[in-house]
């Protein structure tokens, strides 16, 4: 697992140029065939479109794009270098057109395309799929309530607490940040807990 920039969630944004429609649909993908998924939910949904011209990456390998009949290298491609441009993975984006009747020529449709793909990035919300990793305390009952007081000042997420003989405080901790938290922890507690790692996750933070 590695972080990586992206979308928050699906989204859609339309513009008008010279009485042609484009619409943007953006949305987050795992993989290639989640996107080829998404791209083929869209071309159903407006299947009577004069195009449907998408734009994917995945990673830094697996990216693919499509003019969809629009002239070569004037519609997939642009949209694909805006997602390039914003440093996105795991994103798709297909751009519908409705045809308005009046011919845009190459760099107007080159400056469409990339403009209703921009505006559908910007409607989704872009940002950074952050590491995390949940860390669990385990500690008695008398170093709970000065532990929580601590926990709440410095902000840190808590994820779950049980409370059985024992506290098991769950924290959500980004991975950069696991060794000196850990540390902290044991001092903070003068050694008198355990402290169990688990599993790493993704969390998204927008902005970044």
């Amino acid at each position: 697992m590695r972080e990586y920039r992206t979308v928050a969630s699906p989204a859609e944004a339309e513009i008008v140029i010279k009485k042609s429609r484009f619409i943007a649909q953006v949305s987050p993908v795992a993989d290639e065939a989640e996107a080829a998924e998404f791209i083929a939910a869209i071309r159903k949904k407006h299947v009577n479109a004069a195009h449907n011209c998408h734009a994917y990456i995945v990673d830094n390998i697996t990216q693919r794009s499509s003019d969809d009949g629009e002239p070569s290298g004037t519609a997939g491609r642009p949209m694909l270098e805006v997602l390039r441009k914003e440093n996105l993975e795991h994103t798709a984006v297909v751009v519908t057109r409705y045809f308005g009747g009046i011919l845009l020529g190459g760099g107007g449709l080159i400056r469409a395309y990339s403009q209703a793909t921009k505006a559908g990035l910007d409607a989704a919300g872009m940002g950074r799929q952050l590491l995390f990793q949940r860390l669990t305390a385990v500690i008695d009952y008398t170093a709970y309530g000065k532990l929580e007081n601590q926990l709440r000042e410095r902000k840190l997420t808590v994820l779950d607490t049980a409370f059985t003989d024992v506290v098991r405080v769950e924290l959500g901790i980004a991975v950069g940040e696991i060794e000196q938290l850990a540390a902290w922890l044991t001092d903070f507690c003068n050694g008198q807990l355990e402290l169990i790692r688990g599993e790493e996750y993704y969390n998204f933070v927008r902005g970044i």
